[in-house]
């Protein structure tokens, strides 16, 4: 039976100063010593982070001695700041572009641990069939989040829908746009809600994850959809800076790069989830 918890950002805003308070899932003692008796407490997205999770849950962490518990966020914020603060001891729902990015503006200390999966970003349209489709003047939701918005501009100068400014990088927006012939227009929203825009656009740029969730298939339904080749943008198990060595997070990285993973990866989701490892 699943008993994965399920926390908005608002349900954790009004309990974090508890669950500071009581340290729970901290890794701390009263004292400030390390413990790592009670559970591992990690963060993830819904799908396909949690999902993941529950399966090592349910079928190989008490084998490997690990008491797992998850938490569910459904935005790309609160997960870092709850490791930040110690509401949870791990994340699992970014890939390093972003972390980077995350830490840098908001002065957080979480650092990568494994790499697992990458989730293709793919463009995807209830109103065409391909990309070449897209008629003049047509709208395309983005992320808005400086590195899921760089990453959505780059898979679409990749399949050939607008080029890009020379040194456009990992922050590029619209204004860094060279060529436009389609004369698309970028309307900017959260990532979680691009899957939700699509009957708004002509198109909307949508994380993997998000895709999976509102029942897309991105192997088979994106209109183009990003290389997994050298790709940055792997997912991982990720700590505050210092907690690496936790017992608990190590049994976690070896169970998440198992083989029994990636053989439930690949069944479930069939492609449109690849492992990293």
């Amino acid at each position: 039976m699943r008993t994965t918890a399920k926390f908005t950002t608002a349900v954790l805003a009004a309990g974090a100063l508890t669950f500071g308070l009581t340290a729970c899932g901290s890794g701390k003692d009263s004292a400030g010593s390390a413990d790592y008796s009670g559970p591992l407490v990690v963060a993830a997205s819904p799908t396909p982070h949690a999902e993941i999770l529950d399966y090592i849950k349910d079928n190989l962490a008490k084998k490997a001695g690990l008491d797992l518990e998850v938490k569910e966020f459904t935005d790309y914020i609160t997960p870092n700041t709850a490791t930040e603060d110690g509401s949870v001891d791990a994340n699992y729902f970014q890939n390093k572009p972003y972390l980077d990015d995350f830490n840098k503006k908001r002065g957080t200390h979480i650092v990568p641990v494994v790499t697992v999966h990458l989730e293709p970003l793919g463009l995807y349209s209830h109103k065409v069939k391909s990309a070449d489709a897209l008629k003049s003047g047509a709208t395309v939701a983005v992320p808005n989040d400086s590195v899921n918005e760089a990453r959505a501009l780059k898979l679409l100068a990749a399949n050939g829908l607008i080029t890009l400014k020379d040194g456009a990088g990992s922050e590029a927006t619209p204004q860094d746009i060279a060529k436009n012939p389609k004369n698309l227009q970028f309307k900017e929203v959260e990532a979680a809600q691009t899957a939700r825009s699509l009957d708004d656009v002509d198109a909307a740029v949508i994380n993997g994850n998000y895709a999976i969730s509102a029942g897309v298939k991105p192997a088979q339904d994106a209109l183009v959809l990003e290389s997994a080749k050298n790709s940055p943008y792997g997912n991982f198990l990720a700590v505050k800076k210092g907690n690496e060595k936790d017992p608990r997070v190590k049994k976690l990285a070896a169970l998440l790069t198992s083989p029994e993973v990636k053989k439930f990866i690949e069944d479930k989701y069939q492609g449109s989830v690849i492992p990293s490892f």
